[in-house]
C-alpha cells in the first residue's frame, strides 16, 4: 500500500536539516541534501509534486528548473510526468543564444537566463527550485519565461519560508509548496 500524504511529509520534513547562522548570522539555512542521500525521501518529493501536478494542470508541456537545485527535482519530475525539461541558469553558462534578466538577491544583483529556444510561444511551464525565500530568483526565471512567450503554470518548491513572503512577489503566478517554515 502506499504511504499517504502525509507520511510522505513527514518523511521528507525528517529530511530537512536546519543550519542556524549559516551562511551569516540571523540566516536558518534549509538544508535538503538529506532528501538527496535517502531514496525513499526523494521519492516521496516527486510522487507528491507528481500528485499535484497531475490533480491541478490538465496539460504541461516543459518543466522549467533553477540553477542549481531545480536541476535536481526538475528532470525526476518531467521524467515521469512524460515532458522535457529546460534550465534556467546563472549568467554565461548556456551556449547559444540566450535571453537573460537582472534581478536582486537579498545579498546583491544577479543574472539568470535560458536559451531562447527552449520555449516556443504559448507552451505551458511549470517552474521548479527547491525554496522559495524572497522570491527573486523565481521571479528572474518568470519574468524569462515571459519574454520567450510561454504560459507560467505555478511555480513549486519543496520549501517556503512564509515570513519571507517570496510568494507575493511573485504574483500573479500561483505556488505550491510542500513544506512551509
Amino acid at each position: 500500500m502506499a504511504a499517504s500524504t502525509e507520511t510522505k511529509l513527514l518523511h521528507i520534513q525528517r529530511h530537512i536539516r536546519a543550519f542556524v547562522d549559516f551562511p551569516r548570522e540571523g540566516i536558518v539555512f534549509r538544508d535538503i541534501c538529506p532528501i538527496l542521500k535517502d531514496p525513499a525521501a526523494l521519492s516521496a518529493v516527486i510522487d507528491l509534486f507528481e500528485e499535484h501536478v497531475r490533480r491541478n494542470h490538465q496539460h504541461v508541456d516543459l518543466i522549467a528548473g533553477l540553477d542549481a537545485r531545480g536541476f535536481l527535482f526538475g528532470p525526476l519530475l518531467a521524467q515521469r510526468l512524460g515532458v522535457g525539461f529546460v534550465q534556467v541558469r546563472k549568467k554565461g553558462k548556456l551556449p547559444g543564444p540566450t535571453a537573460s534578466v537582472a534581478y536582486e538577491l537579498e545579498y546583491g544583483k544577479a543574472e539568470a537566463e535560458i536559451q531562447k529556444d527552449a520555449v516556443a510561444p504559448g507552451q505551458k511551464v511549470l517552474i521548479i527550485d527547491d525554496l522559495l525565500a524572497t522570491g527573486g530568483t523565481l521571479y528572474a526565471a518568470c519574468e524569462l519565461l515571459k519574454t520567450l512567450q510561454a504560459e507560467i503554470l505555478e511555480c513549486v518548491v519543496i520549501i517556503e519560508l512564509k515570513e519571507l513572503r517570496g510568494a507575493d512577489r511573485l504574483q500573479p503566478h500561483a505556488v505550491f509548496s510542500l513544506l512551509q517554515f
